[in-house]
């Protein structure tokens, strides 16, 4: 079995899962459609159309080595920008009850955050580097 199917098998077995627990936990249907719904008009009228433009801002004045590593980056972020955007904006939280939301969500982004971009700096790095040894090991074939 390749690992491609294997992933696409966990990726069926986890949805039926959550469809169960839907059902038999007794959810408030309506809710969940309506996140469903949310999380995928958030998706593609938001973070899809903000990552194709800042990806072509970007590929304009990056360097080719900063490129892919930076368009990960902007889509880990974006994504866990959107799905953090209840806690940010400290949705749900309540005087009564000070156990929820009893975090600096805010800090946590952050430090998120700062994470993607030493990983993006990073990865920038080793690009460039394999890049030029193997720039460098061309020219030393050619004129040897």
């Amino acid at each position: 079995m390749t690992a491609r199917v294997a992933l696409g098998a966990l990726g069926v077995a986890l949805a039926a899962y959550g469809g169960w627990l839907v059902v038999t936990r007794e959810s408030d249907l309506l809710d969940v459609a309506t996140w469903l719904v949310a999380g995928a008009v958030l998706h593609d009228a938001v973070l899809v159309p903000v990552v194709l433009v800042l990806g072509v801002v970007a590929s304009r004045w990056l360097p080719w080595a900063a490129r892919g590593p930076a368009a990960v980056g902007l889509v880990v972020l974006g994504s866990v920008t959107l799905l953090a955007v209840p806690v940010l904006g400290r949705f749900g939280a309540r005087a009564d009850n000070p156990t929820l939301l009893d975090r600096d969500y805010t800090a946590g982004w952050l430090v998120l955050a700062g994470l993607v971009l030493v990983g993006v700096v990073a990865a920038t790095l080793v690009r460039s580097r394999g890049q030029a040894r193997r720039v460098g090991r061309g020219s030393n074939t050619r004129s040897g």
